[in-house]
């Protein structure tokens, strides 16, 4: 069945903006409770943008404040010409809390986005009230996948067309028929903004060795992580082994059993939404503050 971006959200009450998070203007979408003090939070991966959660927004936003965000560099979030390395991730991370007045968040991240939600339940255990990891990055390295990374997301941006979108988008998924028209036509249009390429250039900055070397996650740093985990993997997913999701639950102290999500790939949360929208609530529920957190 074919299902598109907008009538995933029509249904329901949703708030699409701007925040300025330090120095980064920021969009982002939400929908409950505008007032919470705690909420959940959801971070897309490398090139990503907070469509990537359309499917999850209103399940979630009936039991909580539900947010999801255009990180620094990505979709129609600003884009300062410097690399992106996972601490300026973080910082705005943070600075998108202050900024709308979150003292904790249930933060849950997909591929890069699971790399940052990590390393800021690492650096900031006082605001992390849960964490998800998402076919999480920043614990694998091969240089196989990084070269196919870097090599289908630059094709998408410099040769920016609806087949090398499209391709892109196919990578993440197990099945090349959920990749929905308009969300091509939306990427398309995020990629062929005016500087995009520079930004692009700045947000794989992490497929080099070098850099990524000095940004990876390790048992070590994941063994200070405090909060209560739920690793996702799938039994299809592109970038690492479900290994690699079991390498993270043996490192983090309170986390879940693995799960293992079947015909996905790299994006389970679009592509089952019905059965991630279910053991994600039910992770959350069980680490969720009874009522708002008081100002």
């Amino acid at each position: 069945m074919t299902m598109f971006l907008w009538p995933e959200i029509a249904k329901g009450t949703v708030r699409l903006g701007y925040v300025q998070a330090g120095p980064i203007r920021t969009r982002y979408v939400e929908t409950g409770d505008a007032n919470a003090r705690e909420a959940v939070v959801f971070i897309p991966g490398t090139g990503g943008h907070l469509e990537a959660f359309t499917r999850n927004l209103l399940p979630h936003g009936e039991h909580w404040r539900t947010i999801a965000l255009d990180m620094i560099g990505h979709g129609y979030t600003d884009k300062p010409d410097h690399d992106y390395e996972i601490r300026h991730y973080v910082r705005h991370l943070l600075d998108f809390c202050d900024a709308l007045g979150l003292e904790r968040i249930h933060v849950h991240g997909e591929s890069l986005g699971g790399w940052i939600a990590a390393q800021f339940a690492i650096d900031h255990p006082g605001r992390t009230a849960s964490l998800t990891l998402n076919t999480a990055g920043g614990l694998n390295t091969d240089p196989k996948v990084m070269e196919r990374v870097y090599a289908v997301t630059m094709k998408a941006v410099a040769e920016a067309s609806p087949e090398t979108v499209r391709a892109r988008l196919e990578w993440l998924m197990n099945d090349p028929k959920r990749v929905t028209d308009d969300l091509v036509e939306l990427r398309l249009a995020i990629y062929t903004q005016p500087g995009f390429l520079k930004a692009m250039e700045h947000i794989l900055c992490l497929q080099n060795m070098d850099i990524r070397m000095r940004n990876v996650l390790s048992e070590e740093g994941l063994s200070r992580i405090a909060a209560p985990t739920l690793v996702i993997w799938t039994d299809h997913d592109p970038t690492a082994p479900v290994a690699t999701g079991e390498r993270f639950v043996a490192a983090i102290p309170h986390a879940e059993p693995l799960v293992v999500m079947d015909d996905c790939a790299h994006w389970p949360q679009w592509e089952k939404a019905d059965t991630f929208n279910r053991l994600h609530i039910d992770f959350v529920a069980r680490h969720a503050a009874l009522a708002p957190v008081a100002g």
